[in-house]
């Protein structure tokens, strides 16, 4: 659904690709190519779901009670996304640190 003209959002907008990944359509084409059909779309709706998920998640360790509206304004945020992407590039530098040992 496209956003109304002059519509801006107060976050920004988020991507995978703005994280250090690949755009939604370099997703769907590395899909294809594996035969799943997908399309941009397609990826940044997987995208969005699975950060739901972490949000969903975290909103439980936090005892806070939220419905999907709110779970998927706070997925969509391109400073959670940042967030949940420095705590991945972090994880993995711990797990090949002790590899490395």
């Amino acid at each position: 659904m496209p956003m109304p003209k002059g519509y801006k959002k107060e976050t920004g907008y988020g991507s995978a690709k703005s994280l250090g990944g690949m755009s939604y359509h370099q997703i769907a084409d590395a899909m294809n190519k594996k035969d799943f059909k997908m399309n941009h779309s397609t990826a940044r709706n997987l995208f969005v779901s699975g950060l739901m998920k972490i949000a969903q998640d975290l909103s439980g360790i936090h005892n806070k009670k939220l419905d999907n509206v709110q779970i998927k304004k706070i997925a969509i945020d391109p400073r959670f996304q940042e967030a949940v992407a420095e705590f991945m590039r972090e994880t993995e530098y711990e797990i090949s640190q002790k590899i490395n040992r």
